[in-house]
């Protein structure tokens, strides 16, 4: 089923970052058709995927005819892997216009009919919750509902450190049967949280949730098809274990898969990848 059509992509690679012009870790150096130019990278270097060498789709920006900014933005990136071309949604942005989509399609199994919703809904309620949340709104039953988005991009055969993923060897596997996870990232100690404002979501999703009639929904947006499952990053214990007492206290869990093809556009394959047990 289509989604959505990301217009005028262009295919190249990124050359460096941050961009030897300018030092911030959202640009890059990229190269088109031989020509150079400034990519803006939202994702930063989205863990190896937007790196120097990458193959990237790019869609034009719409100050592009200004040479001192960027003039692309790193959308999709594109990987060969065991003779399988791959198409990957980076831009965190994505995301969150996918699952609009698939909501107002009538898409998502668990969300669809919904009477109303909104964008950006600021929630305070005080020393308890303190968040912009992706929507909100109130479902086919009359009752009202949270939903949160979050983009993943990365996916392995297995979720392991990259230390000890050096002499593993995966020829054997299908490429089709990576597990997909959130979060994953730079931190200064392997005890910290990847991302304390993730975090923050799924503890304040449980809140709600144990407080009131609210359902409340995360929505992870899986923006690639070589994928068999998914998980809460174990490396990311802090997480991982949030999302089990969510899911505990009632929580909902929506594993949105989606198709990238080269021209553009996203196709949705699936809203129940399965999720490895806690």
């Amino acid at each position: 089923m289509f989604i959505l059509k990301i217009e005028g992509l262009l295919e190249g690679q990124i050359v460096k970052r941050p961009s030897k012009l300018i030092k911030s870790p959202y640009v890059a150096d990229a190269i088109l058709s031989n020509k150079e130019f400034l990519a803006h990278t939202a994702a930063l270097g989205c863990c190896g995927l937007c790196e120097a060498g990458s193959n990237i789709l790019f869609a034009p920006m719409k100050n592009k005819d200004d040479p001192t900014k960027c003039m692309y933005s790193a959308q999709l990136a594109v990987i060969n892997e065991k003779n399988t071309e791959i198409i990957i949604g980076i831009h965190p942005k994505l995301a969150e216009e996918l699952a609009e989509k698939c909501l107002t399609n009538n898409y998502l199994s668990i969300l669809k009919n919904v009477k109303a919703y909104r964008r950006e809904t600021v929630i305070f309620v005080e020393n308890k919750v303190d968040s912009r949340f992706d929507f909100s709104g109130v479902d086919e039953n009359g009752l009202p509902f949270i939903m949160e988005v979050k983009n993943v991009p990365l996916a392995d055969y297995e979720d392991i450190s990259a230390k000890d993923r050096k002499g593993k060897c995966y020829d054997d596997m299908p490429y089709n049967e990576k597990v997909a996870y959130f979060p994953d990232g730079y931190r200064k100690k392997n005890v910290d949280t990847v991302s304390p404002r993730a975090l923050k979501h799924i503890k304040e999703l449980t809140l709600i949730k144990k407080e009131s009639k609210t359902r409340c929904i995360m929505c992870y947006v899986i923006q690639r098809t070589d994928v068999n499952r998914f998980q809460p990053s174990v490396l990311d214990t802090q997480y991982r274990e949030a999302v089990k007492l969510a899911v505990e206290a009632g929580v909902e869990i929506i594993t949105l898969v989606v198709q990238w093809t080269k021209q553009g556009e996203a196709y949705f394959v699936r809203d129940e990848l399965p999720i490895t047990s806690f």
